[in-house]
């Protein structure tokens, strides 16, 4: 990908509406930006991105033939190295929890700012993982609401983590690959994935964002 300051992030946008994606095209008409196709379905969308190879998809959830979370899985399990973020109307613990599983590595609603939707493109084409701020903390307190499982506290960890461990938690939170946290840390990628599997299984978590979760409901980071 191509994410330095004097290249352009190549942009596919998918949206089975057209003024959406007239309204994301104006929005993204920007020196740093080249949004180089739009695409009305989740199947246009896999095949454009294979064609284009764009930095970064965006991508709606809810179209026709094959819906936004599908497409994502598909361009996983082609092993594109186009980067997606999910754009979508709907709060729904269930869609941004399926997206993050699905490898989304961003989750942004359709009422973001021109300013916020182009930080999180900057930060995912950086290898940033960016989920709205306010959606994560309605879908958290959703998560610790009754009949669901019963909230963690600190004292639930199977045992306490090291200094080290925390700060890898804390950027695995912030939604950084391995390589991002083996470069913020100045350790090998190798190294990290070990304290990863160390904090999956002290927070009893299943998968990062399992972790990260339960990292968040426990106030071990902000």
């Amino acid at each position: 990908m191509t994410t330095t300051s004097d290249k352009q992030i190549s942009v596919l946008i998918v949206d089975d509406h057209p003024m959406v994606r007239e309204g994301m095209r104006s929005m993204l008409q920007l020196p740093e930006i080249n949004v180089i196709g739009e695409a009305s379905s989740g199947m246009d969308a896999l095949k454009l991105t294979q064609k284009l190879k764009p930095d970064i998809v965006l991508m709606d959830i809810r179209m026709p033939d094959m819906d936004g979370i599908e497409a994502l899985q598909a361009i996983k399990k082609a092993q594109l190295h186009s980067q997606v973020i999910m754009v979508t109307t709907y709060q729904n613990t269930a869609y941004l929890l399926r997206a993050l599983a699905a490898g989304a590595s961003g989750f942004v609603l359709k009422d973001i700012s021109r300013q916020k939707l182009l930080e999180t493109i900057k930060s995912v084409a950086a290898g940033i993982s960016r989920v709205d701020r306010t959606f994560l903390q309605r879908v958290l307190q959703d998560l610790s609401a009754p009949n669901t499982e019963p909230s963690s506290t600190i004292s639930d960890l199977v045992e306490p983590l090291t200094p080290r461990e925390m700060d890898v938690l804390r950027l695995l939170v912030e939604g950084l690959t391995n390589q991002a946290i083996a470069y913020a840390l100045g350790i090998k990628v190798g190294t990290v994935k070990g304290y990863v599997q160390t904090i999956l299984e002290k927070l009893n978590a299943t998968d990062r964002t399992q972790a990260a979760v339960k990292a968040l409901r426990m106030g071990l980071v902000d």
